[in-house]
Parts: C-alpha cells; structure tokens; sequence
C-alpha cells in the first residue's frame, strides 16, 4: 500500500498533524508538465514532447507489452481502451483456459484477489498479519516460559504488536478528528443552506463561535485552487475514510477476506487461483497509473501517455491495504509469462511475509529480460534506513539487475525538487520522476491528478516501454542503464526533513543517479548504444 501527504489545513483546524492516502491537490501545474521540457516549458518534466517532435518523427516501433501490477483498470475507459492487452490465445467467455496457461479467461490479464465469490477489495497490513499469525502461540506467554529458540521470534511478535497498538491508537485518533472536522463544515454548510458553496457563499457567511470563524478562514484559503466540492471529497471524506479503513480493516485483527479468494493464503508456492476482474472493486489508483503509461497521444481526449506504442496488461495484485507477497510473485509470473517486457509496480509496504517467493518471482522475470520499476514510496524516509518491500536485494545476497526504485519530484527545478512525500536513498533509490499532481485516467472516463511516488513510477516504466518500442534488440538491463545515464542531474541543494529536522542536502544524496530521467537524453542515447 503506496501512502501519501495530506496537507495540514487539519492541523490548523482542530490542532491535529495527520498522514493519510490522499491526492496532494496544489492545482497549480499543467495537466501534462511530467512531459515537458526544462528549458523549452521552463518545468522539469521528462522532455517526453520534445523527444517525439526531435527525435522520434518516422520511426518505426514495436508493440511493448507493460504490466501493471495495481488494485485495477478501467479496461473500458475513453483513453485507455485501445491500449488494453487483449490475450488473443484465449477465446471469451467461454468458461475454458484456451491457451493453457492456468486461468480461464485471462482476456486483459488477471486478478489475483478474487474467485468466482467476487473479489477482495480492503485488506489487513502485513504488520496486522504477522502479529494475528505470532499471536496463536506468543499471545499468552511471557518471555521466561518462551523455549530458547522461540525467543528472536517471540522479541519480533513484541515488538510488531506494539507498533501495531501505535498505529491503531494513530488511527484512531485521526478518526475521531476527521470526523470531528468533518461535522465543522457540514454543520456550516448546513447554514448556509448550499450543498456547493461558493468562495462568495462563505464569504458572506457570519460565524457564531470562533470554530465556525476558523472553519470558514480555511475554506476561503482552500477554495483559491479548488471547488468546494473537489476539496470535500478530496481532502475532508478521503481523510475519514482513510482512518476509518484503517481502523475497521487495515489494522483491524479480527477481519480477514482472504476465504473470498479461496486459496491457502499460507501455501506460497499455489499459483492457480483468482479471477479475469481485472478492474475489481476500486480501479482509481491502477488506471491513473496506466494512463501515465500509455494513454493514447493525440487523440483529443484527456491526456497523453509516455509511450505511444504499449499494450497495458492488468494484473490485480494491490487491495486498499498491504499487497500478500503470494500475490506478488504469482502477478509477476503472471506477467512475464504473458509477453511483458515492462512491469510497473506501484505499491510497498514496510513489511514481508515470505520475501523469498518473491524474490524468485523477480530472479524469473529477470532471467526473461524483463525490467521492473517500483515506486520508492511516500512516507519521506531514507531507504537506507527504513524497510521497503518489495525491492532489488535477495535474501541470499545479490540484487536484482534489471529493476528501478523511482523517487517522486515536483516541477520546479529549485529547493523543492525532491516531492515532499518521496522517500529517497543515496544508494537504494536509482532516479527520480515527476510525482506531483500528475493529471491521468480514472474511473468512469474521467480525469483526476494525484502525487505520489506511485505516479512517478509509471512515468519512468512509460519511458522504459517508449525505450523498448523504439528499439526492441536493448536488453532489459541496457534499457536501466539507458535510463540512469541520461538523467538531468539536480544541481542545487535541496531541502528535506529527518526525524522532524528540516536539513539541506545536494540532490546526489538522495538516489544513486542525482537526476531526474529525461525521454530525450535516454532515446538519443539509445540511438548511440554500443555503436
């Protein structure tokens, strides 16, 4: 689960500062900079646009296959609908897996979370998981009746079960504030008698107390760059749903899906199982991700893709809650299986069940030359530091060779370069990529932007199919190289925060490259490759 910055109009409303999964909503980009020129659009975009108009006029190109490993995809959105894989070997809807390959149906892909019962929508965390699972046999012991070679494992389930009180206490808590806040507006909203107020509306309004002064001095501030009805649903009900979820299911012992799918979720060398839903319940977070990809250019509807010659396979991996590592690899198996050349995979988490499955998921797709780019994630922490997963490193020493963690930027090529969400790390993240208020497809044949590394992680996996389509003999770790080589170095300090400190760094402390990828460095460079 990929989590992201809310702002802090909270903070300044009842005295709370919260972290919730929510767009990072500034409206003040172009709807297409992560495809712009630094010089030309004097916004650090990749230089996507200029690499088509320079570089890319008359070529030919082949067909990329890019998987998407996420919650879903609207397969029938206006933008994407024609870029959809479609499994020509499997004949629809006839009940019968035609080409063999283990899941019947599998038009545009496969979901991995559901059966024939439906299909899981809000998960538990990995962290939720370890402590339900170490509770059957620490629950009720204390360490002098543990056996001497239970006690790492016993110290561990502590542990766990103490950051898992934390967090539900957090969540809580931001609960009860939430929905506090949320009282605030409707309970002036309610005066004023309009469900979509306007800025002259509240304006006019006369507060009674000082919280409905308060209420209203926010709603003035907000309303500069939104409706008020984009800023409810975005940041008021997102917020509460977000705590809520966290307290009913994400951190919530007692609730378990998994009997939807049907599998043994402790069995990790199962593969069969799932469904063809490859949208499922809540298809937002996967289909903004492949319209960064590839949605279609040109067509004079709602934005242009990076790649404009991919097919975006749906592989349904990612509830609202922590990704199973069992889900992970089959997805990733799933995919190379299936022609991928490029995996995107937009989600992480702070945990690991068994990181082995995975970690031979990844050496397979490896060996098949396949390149996997993976969001660095948003919780503003060094790598180096803190846990991440999945990632390139095997348990058994090693790394993976063909696979990118992207950090998020911003569109100014000043101070505030890194986003302020992104995670970073001198030797564990490898680039960065535009992340923030990034507009691309939702549900519906809509358009909505949204920050997180999760949208800069489809940009460089864009750029990778791009790469690849253009010129299909580069292997998969020529493509990587390709891409770290030609990134347009950061050369000013940039400010972050560690551990509540705000510092100033060079850029190059932050990923191994000190860049940001660029679509016209990386294409010119793959023109030149090994001549």
């Amino acid at each position: 689960m990929i989590k992201k910055n809310m702002s802090n109009f909270s903070r300044r409303i009842l005295g709370i500062s919260l972290m919730m999964a929510i767009p990072f909503m500034s409206f003040a980009q172009k709807s297409n900079w992560q495809n712009l020129d630094l010089k030309a659009d004097s916004t650090f975009g990749i230089s996507t646009e200029r690499a088509y108009n320079e570089l890319l006029k008359g070529k030919k190109s082949t067909k990329v296959i890019v998987a998407v490993l996420d919650g879903g995809i609207d397969i029938n959105h206006e933008d994407l609908k024609s870029v959809i894989w479609i499994n020509k070997k499997e004949k629809p809807g006839n009940g019968k897996d035609d080409d063999k390959n283990g899941y019947i149906d599998d038009i545009n892909g496969w979901n991995f979370l559901g059966s024939s019962k439906g299909s899981i929508n809000y998960e538990t965390l990995e962290l939720t998981r370890l402590v339900r699972r170490d509770s059957a046999k620490f629950g009720k012991m204390d360490v002098t009746a543990v056996p001497a070679n239970d006690l790492k494992a016993f110290e561990a389930y502590q542990k766990n079960r103490a950051e898992l009180d934390k967090q539900l206490t957090e969540a809580k808590a931001g609960l009860e504030n939430y929905s506090a806040i949320r009282s605030a507006i409707d309970d002036l909203v309610k005066k004023l008698g309009k469900d979509k107020p306007t800025t002259e509306d509240i304006q006019a309004f006369k507060p009674s107390s000082d919280l409905e002064a308060n209420v209203q001095r926010i709603l003035l501030e907000q309303l500069k760059n939104s409706t008020f009805e984009e800023f409810y649903n975005s940041q008021i009900l997102a917020g509460y749903e977000h705590f809520k979820s966290q307290v009913d299911y994400n951190l919530n012992l007692d609730y378990d899906p998994r009997s939807i799918v049907g599998d043994d979720p402790n069995n990790s060398k199962e593969r069969f199982y799932g469904n063809n839903d490859v949208a499922g319940p809540d298809a937002r977070h996967g289909s903004h991700v492949a319209g960064i990809i590839g949605a279609v250019r040109h067509n004079d509807l709602g934005i242009d893709g990076v790649a404009d010659n991919v097919a975006i396979m749906a592989v349904r991996s990612t509830p609202n809650g922590d990704e199973r590592d069992k889900d992970v690899a089959n997805s990733i198996r799933y995919a190379v299986d299936n022609g991928a050349k490029v995996i995107n995979m937009s989600f992480g988490k702070s945990y690991s069940w068994d990181k082995a499955v995975v970690d031979e998921a990844v050496k397979y797709a490896v060996s098949k030359d396949v390149l996997i780019v993976h969001a660095a994630g948003n919780d503003n922490e060094n790598l180096e530091v803190a846990s991440n997963f999945p990632n390139p490193n095997y348990e058994n020493g090693g790394s993976a060779a063909s696979w990118i963690t992207v950090g998020a930027s911003g569109p100014t090529n000043d101070e505030t370069i890194k986003a302020s969400f992104s995670n970073y790390g001198k030797n564990t993240v490898d680039v960065f990529a535009p992340g923030v208020d990034i507009n691309s497809t939702v549900p519906g044949s809509k358009y909505e932007k949204l920050s997180g590394t999760s949208m800069a992680s489809p940009v460089v996996a864009g750029l990778a199919g791009l790469i690849r389509s253009y010129y299909p003999k580069l292997t998969a770790i020529e493509v990587k190289d390709i891409i770290l080589k030609s990134v347009v170095k950061v050369e000013q300090n940039v400010t972050i925060k560690d551990d509540e400190t705000t510092k100033t760094v060079p850029f190059s402390d932050l990923c191994i490259t000190g860049g940001i990828v660029n679509a016209y460095n990386a294409l010119k460079l793959a023109s030149e490759y090994k001549k």
